[in-house]
């Protein structure tokens, strides 16, 4: 899964003011018209910028390719239960076989079995598995989830968004996207 970029469209990747990315999937992105409001309101600073450049009749500046929010925010320690992030937390994988397509969402203990939709009774799951489990608990349906349901962290669900680059990052980017990759010797 691939979060479409256009770099015709001069994105601006927006750091929290420690100069780290505010998240990594979605990837943190503002259009150069947003990046240019922030600089004009003193919201942020430039860190780095295109080659292109927007002018007025008294005023020319590059477009900002990188900037750092200048008051830090901080990120909450636990992310929102959503659709969205219990894939992402998954992987984008079926819990059950592996696949990539046509997810949905599995509760491991079914609701009429009392089970509730929480970070720790729902996993990501394609249709025919869901189909084939029904409302059978796990051992019933000889079915369990590769990995136990969890709720996750931000720093969670970040590690596993850098799984997913979006289809395209800038070079300016890349000093601020991998801090942690292992250096090659």
């Amino acid at each position: 899964m691939t979060i479409a970029v256009s770099p015709d469209g001069m994105p601006a990747l927006v750091l929290n003011a420690d100069y780290r990315p505010l998240s990594y999937y979605p990837l943190s992105l503002w259009s150069w018209q947003d990046a240019i409001k922030a600089v004009f309101l003193d919201r942020v600073n430039i860190v780095a910028e295109y080659e292109h450049a927007v002018s007025s009749p008294s005023f020319s500046m590059k477009v900002p390719s990188v900037v750092s929010l200048k008051t830090y925010v901080k990120p909450s320690r636990y992310p929102a239960f959503t659709r969205f992030n219990v894939f992402l937390r998954d992987r984008f994988e079926c819990q059950y076989c592996g696949t990539r397509e046509d997810l949905t969402f599995d509760h491991v203990v079914p609701r009429r079995s009392g089970g509730v939709t929480s970070w720790e009774n729902v996993v990501a799951a394609c249709s025919p598995c869901n189909l084939k489990k029904g409302g059978l608990m796990p051992e019933k349906a000889k079915m369990w989830p590769q990995q136990k349901p969890f709720r996750p962290t931000v720093h969670d669900l970040h590690n596993n968004g850098r799984l997913f680059p979006p289809n395209y990052l800038h070079e300016s980017w890349m000093d601020f996207l991998y801090w942690d990759v292992e250096l090659e010797p």
